[in-house]
């Protein structure tokens, strides 16, 4: 007779083995990823921005919202550039920059010209006023001349001279609380921006450098000497092509 065969005992699983967890990534990796991230989500928001604003008006920005909490309310309308006499444009380019045509954001000459003389105001281009007016903040220091310096190529690159410049002439401040050349034209003359006349169109570029301390209605003797310098200067543009990149030889 056989015996009978011993059943073996399976033998116990093994227990797992516990892992360390793995030590924490360092603080500054995290740190740079999530740096990189925001500024991802930065650009991109600009880069839109740029893109939408080609063609659509801009609704309000930064400098806007401040008066207008400030001031309890804003005058503005956005009116298309067929809406605004070419005068008008003609003399904010006379007054503000007269090589807008000539430049791709920079005018390199003006910038020389303004650190040799120690000036504080005239090398900014009506480029670099859009993209300060519609995409930053107003304020002098160098994170927003930094954003400005990045962002006004961009916006060379995608819009036209004339949308830049249709931009600026709906967003700029003419007086406290009035912002676009049509507001302006209906507060202080009681027209549309469509029926400027060559001195009335003067007189708003006049006060761009300090809308609220200049008044175009009542001009004082600087705003009246400036007047007759940019109704000159709006002449000599025309004459000798520096308006063409924004408006049609025939107009």
């Amino acid at each position: 007779m056989s015996k009978p065969t011993r059943k073996r005992k399976p033998k116990a699983a093994p227990e797992p083995e516990i892992l360390a967890p793995p030590p924490p990534e360092p603080w500054k990796p995290r740190l740079l990823r999530a740096l990189k991230r925001g500024a991802q989500v930065v650009l991109g928001g600009y880069a839109a921005l740029i893109l939408i604003y080609a063609v659509l008006p801009v609704p309000t920005n930064v400098y806007q919202l401040q008066e207008s909490w400030r001031l309890g309310g804003i005058e503005k309308d956005w009116v298309g550039w067929d809406d605004i006499a070419p005068v008008m444009a003609r003399s904010v380019v006379a007054a503000e920059d007269a090589n807008f045509c000539l430049h791709w954001g920079f005018d390199m000459a003006a910038i020389r010209a303004a650190l040799e003389e120690g000036r504080g105001r005239g090398a900014s281009t009506l480029s670099q006023q859009v993209v300060k007016n519609v995409f930053l903040w107003h304020g002098r220091n160098w994170a927003r001349k930094a954003a400005e310096g990045l962002l006004t190529p961009v916006v060379e690159l995608v819009w036209t001279k004339r949308r830049i410049l249709h931009v600026y002439l709906n967003v700029a401040e003419f007086g406290e609380g009035i912002f676009g050349v049509e507001a302006a034209a209906q507060h202080y003359f009681g027209v549309s921006a469509a029926e400027l006349t060559p001195t009335q169109a003067a007189r708003l570029a006049a006060v761009l450098p300090d809308p609220k301390g200049r008044n175009p209605a009542k001009p004082g003797p600087l705003v009246r000497r400036r007047t007759g310098q940019i109704i000159s200067g709006a002449e000599t543009i025309r004459a000798d092509g520096r308006a063409t990149c924004f408006e049609d030889v025939a107009d």
